[in-house]
């Protein structure tokens, strides 16, 4: 969609710095995080949701979760949330499918 923020981050309309990168989806810093670690997982191919991301492209959804996992192993403890709001009721204000990788230790703070 040529109006959405997050199709113009992760086709690189937008620059940002990726966390990480795979073929199908992109990993990057929220810009008003609620966490110490608060990273947005993103697919490339638009979807307005992840419910919707599921039954169009399994394929993708996997790989979402698959690099979710990746990018939260590398920056928390190993303690984190992975979560989708789907609707404006539930919170989501962009509706491209997004995971919140979030977390209260990032990994620097072990002692």
């Amino acid at each position: 969609m040529s109006d959405c923020i997050f199709c113009k981050i992760a086709n690189g309309e937008i620059a940002t710095n990726f966390v990480a990168e795979t073929e199908l989806s992109v990993a990057f810093w929220d810009i008003a995080p609620q966490k110490p670690v608060h990273v947005l997982v993103v697919p490339k191919e638009h979807h307005s949701n992840v419910g919707e991301l599921a039954f169009a492209n399994q394929a993708a959804l996997v790989d979402l979760i698959q690099l979710g996992d990746k990018v939260a192993s590398q920056l928390s403890t190993g303690s984190y949330r992975f979560t989708f709001n789907t609707g404006a009721e539930a919170g989501q204000t962009v509706f491209h499918a997004h995971g919140h990788i979030t977390s209260e230790t990032p990994k620097e703070q072990l002692v």
